[in-house]
């Protein structure tokens, strides 16, 4: 049984329905305090309709939401203190400039880090002086990320929150989110963009249709896609088709090209005998993973 003190986010069968339509069916999930977790699915998959869930922005047809041990359902107000949401289409108040928008989203937190505030302001390269109606959409992007990392929150909740932002920014704000693992926070991050799930999370949670088809960690989803061997022999090649989980795509004299989800210690047990001169593996992204669960 997990402690209850170190979990900053629980969903028990949780569920939402509208009218005939399956939002979220059952979903059951743990993230533990300090951890980095990933939320990957397509379009209508249901990743924003449970951040709605464990905002209390609506209420669940079934089963439960939590926040640090708070209901989402019942105790929004407190669950609001503790953490900073940042959705994938800011729209804030567009007659404010950056700055007074910063100013009233400290204020309505009651509590804001003002020289961090003021690194990331550097960081993201924000004219703060601009009204907000006038920003692009990569600019109002970086007034709702500084407004929630600078309140240095126990939680971030994350929708897409690069949507607009150039490469550089965005390697920015994979610091920043670095930093703020280094400082205890958790981060809940629901994003499109794999690469840059697999370059921060913990864990990841892949939805599809409204359900978890699969989570764990990078490593525990490997089994979801096969890794690529090319192996370049002195001489004869081996015989390698009797060895469960591989594909074999070229072969020569003394070369072998194939995919492989099986044993290694199988594998590496029936080449032994057979001096290679190379031996290459590209172990499976978590682009290949999730096109291995969707390609389907």
């Amino acid at each position: 049984m997990e402690n209850n003190s170190e979990i900053a986010i629980e969903c028990k069968d949780l569920s939402k329905t509208y009218g005939k339509t399956v939002a979220l069916d059952h979903l059951s999930i743990q993230i533990k305090k300090g951890q980095i977790a990933g939320y990957l699915g397509p379009n209508g998959a249901g990743k924003t309709t449970t951040i709605r869930l464990l905002l209390g922005l609506v209420k669940p047809t079934s089963g439960s939401a939590a926040i640090f041990g708070l209901d989402s359902k019942i105790e929004k107000v407190a669950i609001h203190e503790n953490l900073a949401y940042v959705p994938g289409e800011s729209n804030l108040w567009p007659d404010l400039t950056g700055a007074q928008t910063l100013d009233l989203l400290a204020n309505l937190r009651g509590h804001s880090d003002d020289a961090y505030r003021k690194e990331l302001i550097e960081r993201f390269k924000l004219d703060t002086s601009r009204k907000f109606r006038t920003y692009s959409k990569g600019n109002k992007q970086k007034v709702a990320l500084i407004g929630a990392l600078m309140a240095r929150s126990s939680l971030l909740i994350l929708d897409e929150p690069t949507a607009g932002l150039d490469p550089l920014m965005e390697v920015e704000f994979r610091g920043c989110i670095h930093e703020a693992r280094e400082n205890g926070q958790t981060v809940f991050l629901s994003s499109h963009i794999l690469s840059e799930v697999e370059a921060l999370c913990d864990q990841v949670y892949i939805l599809r249709e409204g359900k978890l088809i699969e989570s764990g960690n990078l490593t525990e989803l490997k089994h979801l896609s096969s890794s690529e061997i090319a192996i370049q022999f002195k001489d004869n090649v081996p015989d390698i088709s009797t060895i469960r989980g591989v594909t074999l795509l070229s072969s020569g004299h003394s070369h072998l090209r194939f995919k492989f989800n099986g044993d290694f210690n199988e594998l590496l047990k029936q080449i032994s005998n057979f001096p290679v001169i190379s031996f290459f593996s590209h172990e499976p992204s978590l682009e290949e993973l999730f096109v291995s669960l969707y390609g389907k």
